[in-house]
């Protein structure tokens, strides 16, 4: 079997770093909002221009600015280009101290004791995304020739070429593959049009989209852990 993971909010809480920078940068102004509320609204904002940034239409500190601007209008809260790359600065600050979740170390111990071969997908310019796996000290669990980024390979999630290198690279087939990641429409959507099986780390209790025909194949909501899934996965697939 071979598990590869998703990066953001997957192996780590991506909320930790947001809420860092945004109570240092607009704590002290009392803003009456839940940081929570602003952080769904940045990375829907995120996703929305992502290929405009992928593509050069956009550049990434004009992204930085209007992800988090938008998402403090929708919070009926203006604030000034230097507030947002004020956030951005501190955002990015706060990246550099990224801690892997726990429960995603117990998950990748398991998975190198059963024998499961990993890797790591993830959106995201080559250098920021290899930073952070640099961060989480990924080369722990998983080969470096295993790590793929989408602004290296100029593809992106959900587009099935990505998975489809993997597959390539690693010489793999995607029945015996499993993608596990918090975007249910990169991650789900992606791994499931390519064939692979699918676990969703839904953190944010997030609803899926009615009469979709990408169901995961499992889904990792509060008061379960992701190797409660996989256990559970690799059982039913008779590796034990």
């Amino acid at each position: 079997m071979n598990l590869l993971l998703d990066v953001d909010d997957t192996l780590y809480d991506q909320l930790t770093p947001f809420t860092d920078a945004y109570q240092s940068v607009f704590g002290p102004l009392h803003y009456d909002c839940r940081v929570e509320d602003v952080f769904a609204r940045n990375r829907w904002y995120s996703d929305e221009v992502f290929e405009q940034v992928r593509s050069g239409q956009m550049s990434e500190p004009d992204m930085h600015v209007y992800r988090i601007t938008r998402a403090m209008e929708d919070m009926n809260i203006r604030i000034s280009v230097e507030q947002a790359r004020a956030f951005q600065d501190s955002y990015a600050d706060q990246q550099q101290r990224l801690v892997l979740d726990p429960q995603m170390e117990e998950l990748l111990d398991f998975a190198v004791q059963a024998g499961i071969r990993l890797g790591i997908i993830t959106n995201g310019p080559a250098e920021h995304q290899a930073r952070k796996v640099q961060q989480l000290r990924m080369n722990r669990w998983v080969d470096e020739q295993n790590v793929f980024i989408s602004g290296k390979l100029g593809v992106a999630k959900p587009d099935t070429r990505i998975f489809r290198h993997v597959e390539q690279s690693m010489q793999i087939v995607p029945e015996q593959s499993c993608y596990i990641g918090d975007s249910y429409a990169n991650d789900i959507i992606g791994a499931k049009k390519a064939g692979w099986l699918a676990i969703w780390i839904n953190r944010r209790n997030q609803p899926m989209p009615d009469n979709t025909p990408y169901v995961p194949d499992d889904i990792v909501k509060k008061g379960r852990t992701p190797l409660d899934a996989l256990k559970e996965l690799y059982t039913i697939l008779g590796y034990v």
